[in-house]
């Protein structure tokens, strides 16, 4: 049965679903697919330490140390209070705090960062706000795949 005089929702018959909720007749939307492992929703508050690997998108607050292997999304609602330490760190809210970096740090038009920041590229889109330092270290010889985001150049191509 629909609600609100909508049709219901078939799965597609190339992907049999195995859930126990549609066995008994529930129709549950498929999601896009996500943009990244973990969300930190929009009016969201997280306090103390956040570690481990992957990718995360921060769209609420973090108050705390921030330690992963792979990616972290500052989206425009974003913020971040405290040291950030990532692979990859892309900033469009606001992060208080020192960064460190592995492979590159990208402070979109939106973001601001008010901190350190050591990495090994840094991309600032015109509009973008830096309140503190900038230290730019060499290149490491291996960065950590993170599963279904395209691999940063690690290796120079040698000249002729």
């Amino acid at each position: 049965m629909a609600f609100f005089g909508g049709q219901p929702k078939t799965p597609p018959a190339a992907e049999p679903q195995a859930s126990s909720d549609q066995q008994n007749g529930v129709d549950i939307p498929e999601l896009p697919e996500p943009r990244s492992n973990t969300v930190i929703a929009k009016d969201l508050v997280v306090t103390g330490k956040l570690s481990g690997e992957g990718v995360v998108q921060i769209e609420g607050t973090v108050e705390g140390e921030v330690n992963l292997k792979g990616y972290v999304i500052v989206t425009a609602t974003g913020r971040v209070k405290g040291p950030l330490e990532a692979d990859v760190i892309r900033v469009a809210g606001q992060v208080e705090g020192n960064l460190i970096s592995h492979d590159h740090v990208q402070l979109e038009r939106t973001g601001t960062i008010n901190g350190d920041v050591t990495t090994v590229s840094f991309v600032i889109e015109n509009g973008g706000r830096l309140n503190g330092r900038t230290t730019m270290v060499p290149e490491q010889a291996s960065i950590p795949h993170v599963e279904g985001l395209a691999p940063s150049k690690t290796e120079e191509e040698p000249e002729d």
